[in-house]
């Protein structure tokens, strides 16, 4: 998936600030936070993405150009023009997280296995 910034440049039309402790415009969003975040918004007010801040203490994910690809799809172009479809693929998710987390034989053999699938689907 490939976040298209242009689309998202040209379709913001409004920049929602949610301050520490999840409060906007005098009103609580019920979420916790510990550092701000400026949310992007397109005309229909649909969720485009979000750039979050945070001290030296804050992940990766507190800081930063973020997105909810689920919540942001409108923004996204497939690199495979859709013949992978990661959103409903949780076999493939778990796959993913299975590979990223064992060694590199394990690989070698699912590499096997997924070579020998490629090879009967080229031939049908």
């Amino acid at each position: 998936m490939v976040f298209d910034h242009e689309k998202a440049i040209k379709n913001t039309a409004r920049i929602l600030y949610i301050g520490k402790g999840g409060s906007f415009g005098g009103k609580k969003t019920g979420k916790s936070r510990l550092h701000p975040i400026f949310m992007f918004l397109d005309d229909k007010n649909n969720y485009i993405c979000e750039v979050r801040y945070g001290g030296a203490s804050a992940n990766a994910l507190q800081r930063g150009l973020w997105t909810n690809t689920k919540n942001a799809i409108f923004y996204f172009d497939s690199i495979t023009n859709g013949w992978i479809n990661y959103s409903h693929n949780h076999t493939l998710v778990k796959l993913f997280s299975l590979a990223l987390n064992s060694t590199e034989k394990s690989h070698e053999e699912a590499n096997v296995i997924l070579q020998k699938d490629i090879n009967r689907l080229k031939k049908i």
